[in-house]
């Protein structure tokens, strides 16, 4: 008789079979095999929260397989994944099989290769039900939010629409945002740059900072030209001159937040696709004739410890191929500095440092090795020796003014060699070299540049700054920021306009509504505290009927005086400007699965409804014949194609611009910066014409 070792997908069976060989029968469960039904509450809240599980539709004949399977194995293994859901896939598997007479143990492994799984095997345990208990507590809550306050907002705003404990906060966050946009007052401000030469007649750019010991703050264009009236008089002489070095250190291995915050920055992929693909890896990946292995370790983590054997081995692959100065005295130890992290495995982070990306590209899709790369790169750069820099700072003084002047040069590049960290809404302008400059030296004054600049609002969330910002608040957990961004923008509570999150009128009263009725459940701290008591409940150290009890009584209330006070709230059709072809009504805005639409108020009398399609007036460049127009894809991220599509199939993720490139007439397209700046781009890769134009404010005008 063989032994049965249970896991959750294909893909990870036909890996692990591969190292256990003939004495072991590997089967995949397909994920849950039981769950509460779709169609029904199913807690029995008067009864201890008792969850109501039911066979997913479609599983039975393979729940029969695997109950045939484990009736004919002298034991059952359990290897689901190593985290809460794991375990609760595991626990209803055990009551599921029915096994009797026989040994069905649980045993976990955070990377498929065979030294973890064959240590696993001599390692078995009984399940957690601890670990069970929490992610039972989570999945009731979430029913209990959804299935009973999602009917007051179907009474109260619109049918079809959906309440969470978690989703509804992270709307609030973009909600919240948009008012302090609508609401910030830019305010005028002036900066003064002057280019000086020294004796060597070397040009260098410094930037006035004071006057009189006061910092200076430059309010008006008058102000500014009174101050580059009196500079223009001015002798300049080299004040203090600083040199030192500075060092960089390298950015931790990835947890599971970081790396879908890096992967939307750097490969621009949403946070289903990056967690999707990185299960890919996980699971294992035919690699010719080396056969199905695991890339990377669990890719559900919050942590940003690495296993010692790990960090041996990528100090070889370091000193092999970068040197023994590359490499730090120890090994780098990172601590996690999020709230609330559980730390129960290790970072993500290849299996095997010496597997290069190179090695396996010819085995993987492009974005399977665009994703390994990535986290082959920031693992090996996490254990190399800090960048070392050579600064200097220079003051320019002037009677009472001083400009101050700083430079930089790489004297080290260490980890940089192999990795530099991306930055949210920041342009990573680096720091030029100065000339040699001495103290008591006179410089001459070229030019001066005075630059009118207006205070900007907080930007939109991007995909990565809100996974930062949820993680931050402690809101969620990494591994389901994923769905909670799918369905906000499935239910059209907001939609994406250039990557970036607005809320639509409907997410505004929604969140609204929220916030007067249900003040906790759409509490940052509150939905955070729920996060510390749900781990707690996975240590053991809180009873789970007991924090499901606490949240029911004030909320099943709160629900309950919602219902009989609340009234309800019209939304009031949005206008178009365009005429219903087939009546003559003016055509008003609706939301429907994909997004918003055309429809006519007539109906039911006129059935009539269209896509929106806003046109640029920018004339297509591939088929010169249709016109650019906005459209959407199905998870609402905005893109720019031809209206003539399927005839032309013309798309750009970014904004085409009104006019067209002055070197070879092609299309340019617009890409607004941090500092209100446009920058334009052409799409003809042999000319590649790029400037800066104007304000985006402008830019998005035109």
């Amino acid at each position: 008789m063989k032994s049965l070792v249970i896991v959750e997908s294909p893909a990870k069976a036909k890996t692990i079979e591969k190292y256990l060989g003939r004495k072991f029968s590997v089967k995949a469960s397909m994920g849950h095999v039981v769950d509460l039904p779709k169609s029904q509450f199913a807690v029995d809240i008067k009864n201890g929260f008792k969850p109501k599980y039911i066979k997913i539709r479609g599983k039975a004949k393979l729940i029969r397989e695997l109950k045939e399977a484990a009736d004919n194995a002298d034991a059952v293994y359990l290897a689901t994944d190593p985290d809460r859901e794991g375990e609760a896939i595991s626990w209803h598997l055990a009551n599921t099989l029915g096994v009797s007479g026989k040994p069905i143990r649980r045993i976990e492994f955070h990377e498929i290769t065979k030294k973890a799984v064959e240590d696993a095997l001599k390692h078995p345990r009984d399940i957690d039900m601890n670990r069970v208990n929490a992610q039972q507590a989570r999945r009731i809550l979430d029913r209990i939010v959804g299935y009973q306050l999602s009917p007051l907002l179907w009474k109260k705003v619109r049918r079809g629409l959906s309440a969470g404990r978690v989703q509804s906060v992270a709307v609030r966050l973009i909600c919240d945002r948009e008012q302090e946009i609508a609401s910030f007052v830019p305010e005028e401000y002036w900066t003064i740059e002057g280019q000086f030469a020294n004796v060597d007649k070397a040009l260098f750019t410094a930037k006035l900072y004071s006057k009189g010991n006061k910092k200076i703050n430059i309010g008006s264009a008058e102000a500014a030209k009174a101050i580059e009236t009196d500079l223009k008089k001015g002798v300049y002489v080299v004040g203090e001159v600083k040199k030192k070095e500075r060092l960089r250190n390298p950015a931790p291995p990835f947890t599971t937040s970081s790396l879908q915050q890096e992967a939307a920055r750097k490969l621009n992929f949403p946070a289903r696709k990056t967690m999707m693909i990185a299960q890919q890896l996980y699971e294992g990946i035919e690699l010719g004739d080396q056969g199905s292995d695991g890339l990377i370790t669990y890719m559900r983590t919050d942590s940003v410890r690495i296993a010692e054997e790990a960090q041996q081995a990528a100090r070889e692959v370091i000193r092999d191929k970068f040197g023994a100065e590359y490499l730090p005295k120890k090994p780098p130890v990172y601590k996690t500095k999020t709230a609330g992290a559980q730390e129960a495995h290790e970072a993500i982070r290849p299996t095997l440092a010496s597997r290069h990306p190179e090695d396996v590209k010819p085995y993987l899709t492009r974005d399977q090795y665009r994703l390994y790369q990535l986290i082959w790169s920031r693992f090996i750069a996490s254990q190399m020796a800090p960048a070392v820099f050579n600064t200097v700072s220079v003051d320019i003084k002037t009677s009472d003014y001083l400009f101050k002047a700083t430079g930089s040069t790489v004297k080290f590049s260490g980890f940089l060699e192999v990795y530099q960290e991306s930055k949210d809404d920041e342009e990573g302008e680096t720091e030029g070299q100065l000339p040699e400059l001495n103290e008591g030296e006179t410089v001459l004054l070229q030019k001066l540049d005075l630059k009118q600049h207006f205070t900007q609002p907080p930007p939109r969330y991007t995909e990565a700054t809100l996974i930062k910002t949820l993680e931050e608040k402690g809101i969620g957990r990494p591994s389901t920021y994923a769905p909670i961004i799918e369905t906000i923008l499935k239910r059209n509570y907001v939609t994406l306009e250039d990557k970036r999150f607005k809320p639509t009128e409907l997410g505004q009263v929604v969140v609204d509504l929220l916030k007067q009725e249900f003040s906790k459940i759409i509490d940052y701290d509150f939905t955070a505290d729920m996060e510390e008591k749900l781990d707690q409940i996975a240590e053991g150290d809180v009873d789970w009927i007991q924090v499901l009890s606490d949240f029911y009584e004030p909320f099943s209330q709160e629900l309950q005086s919602a219902l009989e006070k609340v009234e309800k709230v019209e939304l009031a059709p949005e206008e178009s400007d365009q005429k219903c072809e087939k009546c003559g009504r003016t055509m008003v805005y609706k939301y429907g699965r994909f997004g918003k639409f055309l429809a006519c108020p007539g109906y039911p009398e006129c059935k009539n409804t269209k896509p929106i399609r806003k046109e640029l007036g920018i004339l297509c460049p591939k088929c010169g014949e249709g016109m650019i127009t906005e459209r959407k894809t199905k998870r609402g991220r905005l893109f720019f194609g031809c209206n003539r599509y399927p005839q032309c199939d013309f798309a750009s993720w970014e904004r085409p611009y009104k006019d067209p490139c002055p070197q070879c007439s092609a299309m340019m397209v617009a890409k607004a910066g941090k500092d209100g700046k446009l920058t334009v781009t052409c799409l003809n890769e042999q000319c590649k014409y790029s400037d800066v134009v104007e304000s985006s404010e402008q830019g998005a005008k035109q």
